[in-house]
């Protein structure tokens, strides 16, 4: 259900100078951003100057609204859908907090005003027809009011196999159902010690094993490079190193949306500066 990076995942260049950035037709149906990068915006008179003209682009309904989804920077995961109108809109891109418009109340409402749990939009993008916009944000909290972490957690699959089980399963791409996996082999040790041993159990329970793994495995994804090996022998030795990384994360107590938050905010970051950084 993630939109994928390809089409809305780009972050562009800083710039001190307040525009926005201009869709080429080569991007065909990609997302467009709505602005260069919100922290570096000017105050409001350009803001406001710059944003009305993309504002009336916007192919609102016969209500004056469109649908705005809200989506985790980091992780990919899908929040919540709402509606804006052009007012909501416009306060989402100078507050940066998700605005959206309630058609029951008839009146603009911030997510997390109540909860404060504010997504905080970095980027806004809107669709190749213009009448579907997305906010690429990070959530201070659990998005949906039930409390969990986004509001899309009913499987369809899960309720045709099985219409008398009311169980929650978050919506999660590859990565994060692999984390949530290893997560619960490690709730099972805690629970039953004893019981039997998979592979990723054997892990959590072996520093020392666990680390030989990570150093053989990132040895193995070199070698594919060293010995020329196909792009299919790469992608499986590189798979082994995600996953036994991702068990080291695990008892660390270290999230891969950690991790991920970590390197979009070296974006704007020489390597070598921030190397050096590292050092002092």
């Amino acid at each position: 259900m993630a939109i994928p990076y390809s089409n809305c995942f780009q972050l562009p260049k800083s710039s001190s100078k307040c525009g926005l950035v201009r869709s080429r037709k080569s991007l065909g149906c990609r997302a467009v951003p709505v602005y260069a990068c919100l922290k570096n915006l000017d105050p409001a008179p350009c803001l406001e100057a710059k944003v009305d003209p993309l504002l009336d682009s916007v192919k609102w309904d016969d209500k004056g609204l469109a649908v705005a989804i809200a989506q985790n920077v980091d992780t990919g995961a899908v929040l919540m859908q709402g509606f804006v109108n052009r007012e909501a809109l416009s306060t989402t891109i100078s507050s940066k907090k998700a605005t959206f418009y309630s058609r029951s109340r008839s009146t603009l409402w911030t997510k997390g005003e109540t909860s404060m749990n504010f997504i905080n939009v970095c980027d806004v993008f809107l669709d190749c027809d213009r009448d579907s916009i997305i906010y690429l944000g990070k959530p201070d909290g659990p998005t949906c009011h039930t409390g969990s972490e986004t509001c899309y957690y009913t499987s369809v699959n899960e309720v045709v196999k099985n219409p008398q089980v009311d169980d929650n399963k978050l919506a999660l791409t590859t990565l994060y159902s692999l984390e949530s996996t290893i997560s619960k082999r490690k709730e099972e040790l805690s629970e039953n010690p004893d019981g039997k041993k998979s592979w990723t159990k054997r892990l959590l329970l072996d520093d020392k094993l666990l680390c030989s793994k990570i150093r053989e495995e990132a040895d193995e994804l070199c070698r594919t490079l060293e010995e020329n090996e196909d792009q299919s022998r790469t992608a499986s030795e590189m798979a082994d190193v995600l996953y036994h990384a991702m068990v080291l994360l695990s008892l660390k107590g270290v999230k891969v949306e950690d991790v991920l938050q970590v390197l979009r905010l070296r974006f704007a970051q020489s390597g070598v500066e921030e190397k050096s950084s590292r050092k002092s």
